[in-house]
């Protein structure tokens, strides 16, 4: 059944078409629009005004209502009138009592949820003391090398009540391994505990770059983290399947939401070669997007997003459990939209990204500081944008009713503009060989590029307005601002407590499992993840690992495409 019969929608378009002819014609002979064609960030072109005819082919039941397939209008049938979403400010940087320190402050104030970020030598896999770690010790992100770090991170922190997040990708099952291992130390039930590891490595090879292995063992270990997490961490979300760094890198909207869920057909499709059921992994699987500047857009794409989700788990992998169907995501508002200049209207901007992520039915959000245009936020810009968030929830009335944009013409308009586009981009990916070979072709690369590059000849034209940057310009600006400081002392902290870990440990017995490792990743049908645990728990360095299986696997190199 669809909005409007016909005759109703015949009737509705004659009378915007004579409104066009009179009232808009009468008007533009005393005032011109601001340009001859609009459309939004990512392309889509933009009427001057939306009608009941706009939406006539849209099925309602592609719109149903919240907690009901196809889920458009949200997961949940109650959505933040039971709950609101998780405020997960992410964290990271320097030691683990560093980082424990910024955890306990953000939890005191009010957050419900934790976030990590990795410093660049654990997110390639270098132990703090090797080489290549040199000068970026904990700089971007907390440093980790043992379970000796994951104990610092976490101190004193309940993971039975506080869910935690791990933004990790190459290295992604080690870590997961260590939070194993920690909890089972602590005594703490593995079906209680909760949170998330990010885990998705095809959106490296498409975006940020940050890959180890070659894409097949890659994608295998994402599988093995899945496949074990849906057997003994119930709660647990095993992978993160992330448009926000590949929107980060230049995308489009629409390639964002399209790529990504290229990427969840391939994880999908790898779990299922192991025999499980589509049914027993699907429900745990979670999404990580950006909310960007177009306001409206950003909601449509959120809703086209979880009806597309609902329709590939339904009619393609054939799921049955509506859990399966439910697309839940981790939103953060767009650093690539932070300005140093005029710095402060960065809270203005990501209070406007925010709200467009619980309007569009986020499960989880992270707002960004004032101040990352210039370094690691400080604990007053992670107040503030923690603030944005709770303010929203407490003050607006915004979450009293579900999907309250839901009926606009607009926006269902979009939703289903942006559904099809999707659906017609995952046919061409199809068509060309599936995503695997695409991105060993650079196909998602030169179309993310090619639209950063766009986007960056917009900007210099002033087509594309940044307040601060080519609008309202400051030229005698002056920069009142302290940012966060990076301590001398991390390097030397770090590799002291990770060469006393090598020391202490039981060698032989490390050499063992690492080569019980290298067996067992030889062997497809097995799952790397229990070894991994066993390696950690004995005092296996994050480096020990990677190394071990570089052997084995070899390393990464991407072909150029220009």
């Amino acid at each position: 059944m669809n909005w409007l019969d016909a005759e109703i929608a015949s009737r509705v378009c004659k009378e915007e078409k004579e409104w066009e002819a009179r009232e808009v014609a009468a008007f533009l002979k005393k005032q011109a629009e601001r340009r001859e064609e609009f459309f939004t960030l990512g392309d889509f072109p933009v009427k001057r005004v939306y009608t009941a005819a706009d939406i006539a082919d849209t099925p309602l039941d592609d719109i149903g209502l919240p907690g009901k397939y196809p889920f458009t209008r949200g997961p949940y049938p109650t959505m933040y009138r039971s709950r609101t979403w998780t405020m997960r400010q992410i964290a990271g940087f320097g030691t683990g009592e560093d980082t424990n320190k910024r955890f306990k402050y953000l939890i005191a104030q009010g957050q419900t949820g934790i976030s990590t970020d990795f410093d660049m030598p654990t997110l390639m896999g270098y132990d703090s003391d090797h080489p290549m770690s040199d000068g970026e010790v904990g700089r971007e992100g907390v440093a980790i090398d043992t379970l000796a770090d994951m104990e610092a991170l976490l101190a004193d922190i309940d993971l039975e009540k506080i869910s935690v997040s791990l933004t990790i990708n190459p290295t992604a099952w080690i870590l997961l391994a260590m939070y194993v291992a920690l909890a089972e130390k602590r005594g703490v039930d593995l079906a209680k505990i909760s949170g998330t590891v990010q885990a998705d490595i095809l959106k490296e090879y498409m975006a940020q770059k940050e890959y180890i292995y070659p894409i097949a063992p890659s994608v295998r270990i994402c599988r093995d983290i899945i496949a074990y997490s849906a057997q003994h961490l119930p709660r647990y979300n095993p992978i993160n399947i992330s448009g926000y760094h590949i929107s980060e890198a230049g995308s489009s909207p629409l390639q964002e939401a399209a790529f990504t869920l290229a990427n969840l057909i391939v994880y999908v499709e790898e779990v299922l070669k192991t025999g499980m059921a589509v049914d027993d992994f699907a429900p745990r699987l979670a999404f990580f997007f950006v909310s960007q500047a177009d306001f409206f857009e950003e909601v449509a794409k959120f809703r086209a997003l979880r009806r597309c989700y609902a329709k590939i788990m339904k009619e393609r992998f054939g799921a049955k459990n509506p859990d399966s169907m439910r697309l839940r995501f981790h939103c953060q508002t767009a650093a690539a939209t932070l300005t140093a200049p005029q710095y402060k209207i960065n809270i203005v901007r990501t209070a406007m990204q925010a709200l467009s992520a619980v309007l569009g039915g986020a499960q989880s959000l992270h707002t960004n500081g004032y101040d990352e245009a210039f370094a690691i936020p400080t604990e007053d810009a992670m107040k503030m944008a923690l603030r944005t968030q709770q303010i929203i929830a407490e003050e607006t009335n915004v979450t009293n009713v579900i999907d309250p944009l839901g009926g606009s013409y607009y926006v269902e308009a979009l939703t289903t503009d942006y559904e099809k586009k999707i659906f017609e981009i995952l046919k061409e990916v199809e068509e060309r060989g599936g995503t695997i070979k695409l991105i060993e072709q650079g196909w998602f690369q030169k179309h993310i590029a090619d639209f950063a590059y766009e986007t960056a000849l917009r900007k210099q034209s002033g087509d594309k307005p940044v307040i601060g940057v080519n609008r309202f310009v400051e030229d005698e600006e002056q920069h009142d601002i302290e940012i966060h400081p990076y301590d001398p002392t991390t390097a030397e902290r770090q590799v002291a407590r990770t060469q006393r870990v090598r020391r202490e440990r039981d060698n032989a017995q490390i050499a063992r499992l690492l080569d019980q490792l290298v067996a067992v990743a030889r062997d497809d049908k097995q799952n790397i993840m229990p070894v991994t645990i066993e390696l950690v728990r004995n005092g296996a360095t994050m480096g020990d690992i990677v190394e071990k299986l570089k052997g084995l696997w070899g390393t990464y190199r991407e072909s150029p495409v220009f």
